[in-house]
């Protein structure tokens, strides 16, 4: 299994730097970055959605160009970007550049948008589900083809692009295309047809049910599974004190990985059976950096151990 750390966007520069060189130093295999605007707000039914909110946020590929130049030999990545804030030409070449840098580094995380106060205050337009995904359908084609072949022509509802060329080329031959979220009749069935990894927010449960769908999406496209990697990741909450566990892990919004180290490897042990190759940490951001780097660190030695071995690259 691989394992890789996700620097909050709400950092500033020195401590995201100072999080990726620390991970390069002491063996994770990736560096990931999210592509936001600005912070959302809060989850739940008296929340609005699109009032826009304050707070530093680090704009994505300048991040990662910059951690290109500056963090060796981990693999960079979006984790994802929005295909409705670039045009799949010019997010096209961005990633061509930041591969080049990188020496051949880069995945390209791409998602449909979801955020919708950094759309509405910014004048993006996000649209309906169903508006988003059929955009969303036609840039994956479009950035495929893009990445992998010398001129790409498309005709569609949304994208027109007429013999364009990409270059410089990617310095991967097959620069990873990483297709995240979790709707099981399109997404999941763009994924087994164009992506080279798939990423979803997921407890083992939720994630050994999405990976079955993948797969038999696959399988109907007839292309072999294992072509499609699976990365998935959770909050970590990890301490022997089981009251500290329970306490802070009350408080997380979304799927959390909870326990005593020895819990947490049971934990990582069943995403591994359901499927992923890959677990992300996500930072927690209202904490100081070198407190996400000591958890990291506590993970990596008394967790990780036990799943790492040479992977294959992407």
């Amino acid at each position: 299994m691989r394992f890789s750390i996700w620097p909050s966007t709400h950092r500033p520069w020195s401590e995201i730097l100072a999080l990726a060189e620390h991970s390069a130093a002491t063996g994770w295999d990736g560096v990931y970055f999210a592509d936001h605007l600005m912070p959302h707000g809060a989850f739940g039914p008296d929340s609005d959605p699109s009032a826009p909110l304050d707070g530093d946020t680090l704009e994505c590929w300048s991040v990662l160009a910059a951690l290109a130049a500056s963090v060796p030999r981990v693999r960079l990545g979006s984790l994802v970007s929005s295909v409705t804030f670039r045009h799949p030409a010019v997010l096209a070449a961005i990633a061509a550049a930041v591969d080049n840098i990188s020496g051949g580094r880069l995945v390209l995380g791409i998602g449909a948008g979801w955020q919708v106060n950094e759309h509405t205050a910014n004048g993006i337009p996000l649209g309906t589900v169903a508006e988003r995904l059929d955009r969303f359908e036609e840039a994956v084609q479009v950035l495929s083809s893009l990445l992998r072949e010398p001129r790409t022509t498309f005709t569609g509802r949304v994208y027109e692009l007429h013999d364009a060329p990409n270059q410089p080329r990617p310095v991967q031959e097959r620069l990873p295309l990483l297709v995240g979220g979790g709707g099981e009749r399109r997404t999941l069935r763009l994924a087994a047809r164009y992506a080279d990894q798939w990423n979803y927010w997921s407890t083992p449960d939720v994630l050994a049910a999405k990976v079955r769908v993948l797969h038999a999406h696959c399988e109907a496209l007839g292309r072999d599974p294992r072509e499609v990697r699976v990365s998935t990741q959770a909050h970590l909450v990890m301490s022997k004190d089981a009251a500290q566990v329970a306490s802070r892990a009350a408080r997380v919004n979304g799927p959390v990985m909870a326990g005593s180290p020895d819990e947490i490897t049971d934990i990582v042990g069943r995403y591994r059976d359901a499927g992923a190759d890959e677990i992300i940490i996500p930072d927690p951001a209202h904490e100081p950096w070198r407190a996400y780097a000591d958890l990291c660190d506590e993970f990596r030695e008394r967790v990780a151990e036990h799943f790492t071995r040479s992977a294959p690259p992407v």
